[in-house]
């Protein structure tokens, strides 16, 4: 059973209440008019969760993986966008703690810590998504440093990120693929860097998701990650675990908020002469949507405490994912049964669940892919 510090319990508290307090009367008006939550980002700055993966010394509060997990299901709850802002940031923050030189950690993590500097990351490209070894933005070596030339798509907080860790090819020739592709950290205003357009989404909207184009962008050697090339692979699959986990939190989030307010619903709406929630269909969409939503977190602090004890967590990770999208996917669908013709309306919360969802089972790896991921590492493990 996941166990947190008295500290740990204490941040996830304050998360709560700030989402109670200051996020769920705002977010359905920013939702809808697809505003930049700038007030938000701020206030989460200020209580710390955009250096909760980052290392002492360099930040204040480092917190366990469960810990994080729990911080991003009580963003989700309140607005997934909200956890969305802090998902990359995070997975940029823990991938250079762990493989970044110490010239890159002290440059970039003390800032990471605060907000001051955000952090995206560019992995997907308009030719392709989960198969990552197929990416076609190139860093060429010139002079002391690189040229780096391509397009990547999907990048959330591209326009508002002082860093991107970009994934790209070094080299070419490789064989294997990825033994040719290295991260390099491109900061913002770094000619030859456009954010070109913000992609039209179905949801998690607030948050600008971009396309960015690199035209013989120059970058000192230093901006390589770790500083020896070929390695970016590894780095980034390892930073993609963390991730995984954090989308599964996100997904838990929004399965609880559509079950919270379904159980609201089903107690006030009445038919028949009695409230919904006693007839059968109603209650046992409830009784499903509880029992999955208890599984899906489950499987997501299961992953949290293999990543914390330094054990590989692909297969983890990848299983919380999963389910927990998947679960969350069925739980907007059944609260808008639940509600019924308001369920519909825009007037209630739980069609933007029903927008939001899919999100989770194509990000960070589609479903598809990852069910490939388990299945190989169930093969390689010899057991579960």
């Amino acid at each position: 059973m996941t166990r947190l510090s008295p500290e740990e319990t204490a941040i996830v508290a304050t998360v709560r209440d700030f989402v109670d307090r200051e996020v769920m009367p705002q977010a359905h008006d920013l939702e809808r008019t697809n505003t930049y939550p700038e007030s938000l980002i701020e206030q989460m700055k200020g209580l710390g969760i955009f250096g909760l993966m980052v290392p002492e010394p360099y930040g204040d509060a480092p917190v366990s993986t469960a810990c994080f997990a729990l911080v991003t299901e009580e963003l989700s709850r309140g607005w997934m966008s909200l956890s969305g802002a802090m998902g990359g940031h995070s997975v940029v923050s823990r991938i250079l703690a762990v493989f970044g030189t110490q010239e890159q950690k002290d440059r970039y993590l003390p800032g990471m810590s605060t907000g001051k500097i955000r952090a995206a990351m560019a992995l997907t490209e308009p030719s392709g998504g989960s198969d990552l070894q197929s990416i076609r933005t190139v860093a060429r070596p010139a002079g002391s440093g690189y040229v780096i030339s391509g397009t990547k798509t999907w990048i959330t907080s591209a326009r508002r990120c002082q860093l991107i860790a970009l994934l790209c090819k070094t080299d070419t020739e490789a064989v294997p693929r990825h033994g040719g592709i290295s991260i390099m950290l491109v900061e913002q205003d770094v000619p030859g860097l456009t954010v070109s357009r913000d992609l039209p989404k179905l949801g998690y909207r607030g948050i600008e998701t971009c396309e960015l184009t690199l035209d013989d962008v120059r970058v000192p050697a230093e901006a390589l990650l770790g500083g020896t090339p070929g390695r970016g692979f590894t780095q980034m699959m390892s930073g993609l675990e963390i991730g995984r986990i954090q989308v599964a939190a996100r997904a838990v989030g929004v399965a609880r908020a559509a079950l919270e307010q379904s159980l609201r619903y089903a107690q006030e709406r009445e038919a028949f002469g009695k409230p919904i929630w006693q007839h059968q269909s109603i209650g046992n969409y409830l009784a499903d949507m509880a029992t999955k939503l208890t599984a899906a977190r489950q499987l997501v602090l299961y992953a949290a405490e293999r990543a914390d004890a330094g054990e590989r967590s692909d297969l983890e990770a990848g299983m919380a994912k999963l389910f927990a999208s998947e679960a969350a996917m069925e739980a907007a669908l059944n609260a808008i049964r639940i509600h019924g013709s308001y369920g519909y309306s825009t007037e209630f919360d739980v069609e933007r669940y029903f927008r939001d969802a899919p999100l989770m089972i194509v990000g960070e790896g589609t479903n598809e892919i990852l069910r490939d991921v388990i299945v190989r590492q169930l093969i390689r493990r010899g057991a579960l």
